[in-house]
């Protein structure tokens, strides 16, 4: 009995012109705004097809949402044992990320791209968001373990907390103190009165 023969796999998907479309997409982005912007301007833009870009990315949300993270880095959020060296680190590398001139544009791109667009914005929450308000919820859920805070907090509600303050402190730095040390005194009182 022969074996069946396989047919060879498609084209490679260059890197090369992927690396093309995300540029092109952020700089028509910064140029003309989401609503404007099309596939057809990104794929001439990126000098590929618009088959090119619909291979890769199901959606103009999905692609510009991956465009807007190649410009983040990840944040590692470790396990140092306790609750307060986890979130110190999440902090300092969350203020390096955000405070480059490179990260505010981002988080400028990332709101007001989710505010004219509501079906942005529920991608961009469902594939960046999610995974990292489950990682910040694994921190408490370990914290919790180690009997650091009270088991009916909400890490969801902690997050959004979190994260309000930090984009108010990016935005209009409200005290003299550091980034860091604002961000780290409105987790305190967030959590003050939830600690064992």
């Amino acid at each position: 009995m022969s074996k069946p023969i396989k047919s060879p796999p498609g084209r490679p998907r260059s890197e090369k012109s992927h690396q093309a479309i995300l540029q092109a997409t952020l700089e028509l982005l910064a140029e003309m705004g989401y609503q404007s912007m099309s596939i057809e301007a990104i794929a001439a833009r990126a000098k590929v097809g618009k088959t090119t870009i619909y291979r890769r990315y199901s959606s103009k949300e999905e692609l510009v949402a991956d465009a807007i993270e190649s410009l983040r880095e990840e944040i590692l959020i470790l396990d140092t044992g306790s609750l307060w060296g986890d979130i110190d680190i999440l902090i300092e590398n969350a203020a390096k990320m955000v405070l480059s001139p490179l990260g505010r544009q981002t988080v400028a791109l990332i709101i007001s791209t989710a505010s004219s667009s509501p079906t942005f914005a529920q991608v961009y929450s469902k594939k960046y968001l999610q995974p990292r308000r489950q990682a910040f919820g694994a921190v408490l859920e370990r914290a919790k373990a180690r009997n650091e805070i009270h088991t009916d907090i909400e890490p969801d509600l902690v997050f959004d907390l979190m994260s309000g303050a930090m984009l108010y402190a990016m935005v209009f730095q409200p005290t003299d103190e550091t980034f860091e040390a604002y961000i780290r005194r409105a987790l305190e009182l967030c959590l003050k009165g939830n600690t064992v």
